[in-house]
């Protein structure tokens, strides 16, 4: 009988400013930005026209008038957001206030935010920084946008965009809306083409347009980072499923009078190979060699191992060696490659002579075949003598049992996940007399080859109630 529960195992950063952020001046309304349909075609759909007083970093009531405004005054409160803050790896995205953060050199104080909402009505919160060494550090996890002035000073002239590459380097998950003078319209257009989600005139400000173009960007940038994650993880998919195509196998049978099929079906969702493997060649004298086996577990570490057996098997079997010698080798091989001492692994192997009228068979606590000789009725061969399942004895031994097919006949080797499946609500298992049955009734319907594994596996699934919850591997050699 099959081994009892196989298959159920489960760079630094630089000193900051001296010259701390200041307060914004009094805000100044202007005229709605002309630029709103062209970049920014959804920022319409979220205006506003109201206006609030923005929210300091601490979330406090709004500073003093003429608190913390220029040199030598600074607000307490920017001061405690400067302290030691670590640069965010990932925005904010919950349903709390918005942040934005300003940077920008303007000594003069020539620069006014206006006072902006958020879709719901919630002040936007907005900080400042002269430079980028300040962004860095107060690029936390509740920032959502950075609106970034493109007139910074940058180390590379020959670059006017410098500045935003390095913010985008230093902030890849944050939105980012340039800020360009009126003359350079141009300029923040390639702003957008470079990184950034949006670009602003200077001189264009208002409370609206503002608003708008910082929540448009953020949902711009969240919708961009989903969609680079899905077609991340598309690419990923295929180039699993192809590694995954690659490692099943090919049988090797030119020359033999006989015919193949093969059912495969993992357990894992979306996956294509599980723990359960197969395989058949022939060898020069003329012998076919099958073997089906099963890893204890249905991960993706079982997936691995399973393929190293197979691997194995078939360099082995090309070797010259069988029976008992194979399997003691393969033993040693699952012995140093499984991650944990507990994994087993069990394997049925057939030995077809050249004539394909006998057969040598192991069982290492693997559930027996299923053969059909000319005419008669499918019958299981004999689950006596089997050896242990691979990894749980030592020394363990496995005995060879010589089988008579005669000149018409079909076997069917097949894993545990097959006939461990429930029948209807109970606990009651389906079992190999269950699955006998099935082979029994679709065999008399005509079924041949790959249609009667599939038909078999198809109505095991429908007795369980649904999909079979274990890896299902099934081949069928016919004569």
């Amino acid at each position: 009988m099959p081994v009892p529960g196989n298959g159920n195992r489960p760079g630094p950063a630089q000193a900051p400013s001296s010259t701390a952020p200041r307060a914004h001046p009094t805000p100044v309304t202007l005229s709605d930005h002309p630029r709103a349909g062209l970049y920014g075609a959804g920022l319409l759909a979220h205006g506003t026209g109201l206006a609030v007083t923005p929210v300091p970093p601490s979330g406090d009531t709004p500073p003093e008038p003429g608190e913390g405004e220029g040199p030598g005054k600074p607000d307490p409160r920017h001061e405690a957001a400067h302290q030691d803050a670590a640069p965010s790896a990932t925005p904010a995205t919950g349903a709390g206030h918005l942040t934005l953060l300003l940077v920008e050199n303007d000594p003069a104080g020539a620069l006014s935010i206006p006072e902006m909402l958020d879709a719901s009505g919630k002040p936007i919160r907005v900080r400042t920084a002269r430079n980028l060494t300040e962004a860095a550090r107060l690029l936390t996890d509740d920032v959502h946008c950075v609106l970034l002035d493109l007139n910074l000073p940058a180390a590379d002239d020959d670059d006017p965009l410098a500045v935003l590459r390095r913010l985008l380097d230093l902030a890849p998950h944050h939105a980012v809306l340039a800020l360009t003078a009126s003359e350079d319209v141009e300029g923040g257009a390639e702003a957008v083409r470079v990184g950034a989600q949006d670009f602003l005139v200077r001189d264009e400000l208002d409370g609206r347009v503002l608003s708008r173009a910082v929540r448009y960007a953020v949902e711009r940038k969240r919708a961009d980072t989903a969609q680079r994650q899905l077609a991340e993880g598309r690419l990923r998919a295929q180039e699993n499923a192809r590694l995954e195509r690659g490692l099943l196998p090919t049988p090797l049978l030119e020359g033999a009078p006989l015919r193949f099929a093969a059912h495969y079906r993992p357990g894992r969702s979306r996956a294509l190979l599980g723990g359960d493997f197969y395989d058949t060649v022939r060898t020069p004298d003329g012998t076919v060699h099958a073997m089906i086996g099963d890893v204890s577990g249905h991960g993706p570490d079982e997936a691995a191992l399973g393929v190293e057996l197979r691997i194995a098997w078939r360099a082995l079997t090309l070797a010259g060696l069988s029976g008992d010698r194979l399997l003691a080798t393969l033993q040693e091989v699952l012995e140093h490659e499984r991650e944990d001492e507990e994994t087993f692994a069990t394997l049925c192997t057939v030995d077809i002579a050249p004539d394909g009228r006998s057969a040598a068979m192991c069982l290492a606590g693997h559930p027996a075949p299923v053969v059909r000789r000319g005419g008669g009725r499918a019958e299981l061969l004999p689950q006596e003598p089997c050896g242990p399942a691979l990894g749980l004895l030592p020394r363990g031994r496995w005995p060879r049992t010589q089988v008579g097919l005669g000149p018409e006949w079909s076997l069917m080797l097949y894993t545990d996940g097959l006939i461990e499946g429930r029948i209807g609500a109970g606990s009651l298992r389906l079992g190999q007399e269950g699955m006998l049955a099935l082979v029994r009734e679709h065999q008399g319907a005509g079924l041949r080859g790959a249609e009667l594994l599939e038909s078999t596996v198809h109505a095991a699934r429908d007795l369980n109630g649904g999909e079979l919850t274990d890896d299902v591997a099934a081949i069928l050699l016919a004569r």
